[in-house]
């Protein structure tokens, strides 16, 4: 009884933990959904991050639990997975989420949590634990989910360049200023729905290795599903700025037109991905989407050293942090 006990308060704890990691992604990832409508003068950031913390919940309602089922069953073997597997993973995901928000870099916390897993799992079961069909498909959307982001963004802005082009900038900037709210919403709805079932995957994982829930079971308990979307749209109102002025300001300047183009493909790329269940970055898509935008114009719009320097982020976000969640599985060891 007494063991049961303290399994209950082991399993509490981590759950505390994985909505703390969930609450740092929205902080982390505010930028993704609100960069674009704030650098365009279109909200302001306070409006900016409540409107896009309502759209991420209400992502509730609409997207189906695919990409919680890939990251809780679809990336390690479950049979294989441990409370300390678990422990290393999040700590891991944090600690890189928030070196990365502390300079700025907008990486992806997607990625930071299945490097986690994959890192924390190779010491408990070597790599006879990791489903490489799984791993392999999120790998590719590295550079898949921005490359969709890129054309859909560009080809948005040609789109709307032909259908305004007989229209005087002001009145296009006034459509587009209206516009703009419905892409940043739309937007915020793909971040919310693909983001908030990372971390209910893992915890449906936690609670299937420790016979909370059924290992059959079709999805995790509704509370779960709740807490996790709750935990990133109250990250999403407290926003990371650091974050915002990279991905707002510093990559290219954008008009309503642009931020409308780039949330739309972003939008369009990120509702793909979590229809089929791949848990794909949200950062990589808008970064590819608003990259998109500015080249349409010249290459000279886009500060590509700005670029390759978040692209470099992207590159040692998975190794990264399986290094680290590896260290943190070795002390969870050590310790409980």
């Amino acid at each position: 009884m007494a063991g049961t006990e303290v399994a209950f308060w082991v399993v509490v704890l981590l759950v505390a933990l994985a909505l703390a990691f969930d609450f740092m992604n929205g902080f982390h990832d505010a930028a993704n959904s609100i960069a674009t409508v704030v650098s365009t003068g279109v909200l302001k950031p306070q409006q900016a991050v409540l409107f896009a913390a309502f759209f991420n919940f209400l992502a509730i309602f609409v997207f189906h639990l695919s990409v919680a089922a890939t990251v809780g069953k679809g990336i390690v073997n479950p049979v294989s997975v441990d409370l300390h597997v678990i422990f290393g993973a999040l700590v891991g995901a944090i600690i890189w989420n928030v070196v990365t928000w502390y300079y700025g870099i907008p990486s992806s916390s997607s990625h930071a949590l299945i490097g986690g897993l994959v890192g924390a799992m190779i010491p408990k079961a070597g790599m006879d634990g990791l489903v490489w069909a799984g791993i392999l498909k999120t790998v590719a959307f590295i550079f898949v989910s921005p490359f969709v982001g890129f054309v859909l963004g560009s080809l948005m802005m040609l789109i709307v360049a032909w259908i305004c082009k007989k229209t005087t900038p002001s009145k296009t900037d006034r459509w587009f200023r209206r516009l703009q709210l419905f892409s940043a919403g739309a937007y915020s709805l793909g971040h919310g729905g693909n983001d908030a079932q990372k971390t209910i995957g893992i915890i449906w994982l936690l609670l299937i290795i420790t016979g909370y829930s059924e290992v059959g079971s079709s999805s995790p308990p509704i509370w779960t599903i709740v807490s996790c979307y709750v935990a990133i749209a109250v990250g999403t109102m407290f926003g990371g700025w650091r974050i915002v002025k990279t991905m707002g300001q510093k990559l290219t300047k954008l008009k309503p037109v642009g931020g409308f183009c780039a949330e739309t493909g972003g939008a369009i790329t990120l509702f793909v991905a979590t229809a089929i269940g791949i848990p794909v970055s949200t950062t990589h898509t808008i970064t590819g989407a608003i990259v998109g935008v500015g080249s349409t114009q010249r290459a000279s719009a886009v500060r590509w050293g700005v670029a390759g320097n978040i692209v470099w982020a992207w590159i040692f976000t998975i190794p990264a942090t399986a290094i680290m969640a590896m260290g943190v599985y070795y002390i969870s060891l050590a310790i409980f």
